[in-house]
């Protein structure tokens, strides 16, 4: 019992409360506390030390670990503040705080948004949405051992997975049995959203890469859907300039392509250019295990 209130009382603080702050205060004075927060060992520790666990062995903790776990924290407590922010802020924050480089492709053409778990991303869809892009967010099922008896947590992914329709217009897509949804959103011409650095092990058809002179298994079927139905694809990233808080959101338009091999390397080559910026930004070090083949276990 005791257990279950402390983890509650985590994610209430951790959630709610500290990522929270970013609705009431200025952003510059957000931030400031936020970097200080972010010394505080404690906070997202089991996130944070497992994904040091993980870069460390891999290669990639770098030579001060106390920074990378600065970063790590502050990186996650920015992407937690963001649903707060969305939901109090709007356009006038977005041109003070975003620099913008790159477009997307016009509305009413069918394409695919492609990002990674890097950074801090919900106000790029914002900026899609502002667009007057229609984008269809690929979300995975609100399901797993980590939600038991953990109430905050699947309330605040319930609203969070919410706010991303409320944010871009058409509803959320649920593909873990099948790609039609997405088939019928391009149909349509409008636009799929989706984060592809996900661990391939549950998956039927997977690809071989290499990522930071790694191997490393992604998922291939969205890849082979974006070359057979001749869909140009774009791939962006939002991160985080540490000192000031100030956001980037960087849009590439890759095009159509022939070849699902090749859509596949150049996508990951910008996650791969975007870890060696930022190592700690990128949120699934905690599931390497998952996403590097085991044959290799130092980074370049």
């Amino acid at each position: 019992m005791w257990g279950r209130l402390k983890a509650e009382l985590r994610d209430g603080i951790e959630l709610v409360v500290f990522p929270g702050l970013a609705a009431v205060l200025p952003w510059s004075w957000c931030f400031a506390v936020f970097k200080r927060l972010a010394r505080m060992r404690w906070l997202y520790a089991q996130q944070v030390d497992a994904a040091l666990h993980q870069a460390r062995r891999y290669g990639w903790a770098g030579d001060d670990e106390a920074h990378w776990a600065w970063t790590r924290r502050l990186v996650t407590l920015v992407d937690h503040a963001d649903y707060y922010l969305v939901l109090t802020r709007g356009e006038a924050w977005f041109k003070r705080h975003v620099v913008v480089t790159g477009g997307w492709y016009p509305s009413g053409q069918a394409s695919l948004l492609l990002t990674f778990h890097w950074g801090a991303g919900m106000w790029s869809l914002h900026h899609a949405a502002a667009a007057g892009l229609k984008v269809h967010s690929l979300v995975a099922a609100l399901e797993g051992r980590h939600f038991v008896g953990r109430q905050i947590l699947r309330r605040y992914a319930v609203a969070r997975t919410a706010m991303m329709s409320h944010i871009s217009g058409p509803s959320t897509l649920d593909v873990s049995t099948s790609l039609r949804p997405v088939l019928r959103a391009l149909k349509a011409q409008e636009q799929v959203f989706a984060v592809v650095d996900v661990p391939a092990d549950q998956v039927s058809a997977s690809q071989h890469i290499q990522l930071l002179g790694l191997q490393a298994r992604v998922p291939r079927a969205l890849f082979r859907v974006a070359v057979e139905q001749k869909v140009p694809v774009t791939v962006y990233l939002v991160g985080l300039n540490l000192q000031n808080g100030q956001r980037f959101l960087r849009i590439q338009q890759f095009g159509v392509y022939q070849d699902v091999d090749a859509l596949i390397k150049d996508v990951f080559q910008v996650l791969e250019q975007a870890i060696r910026e930022t190592p700690a930004a990128w949120h699934f070090w905690s599931e390497a295990e998952r996403f590097f083949e085991p044959t290799g276990n130092k980074g370049s």
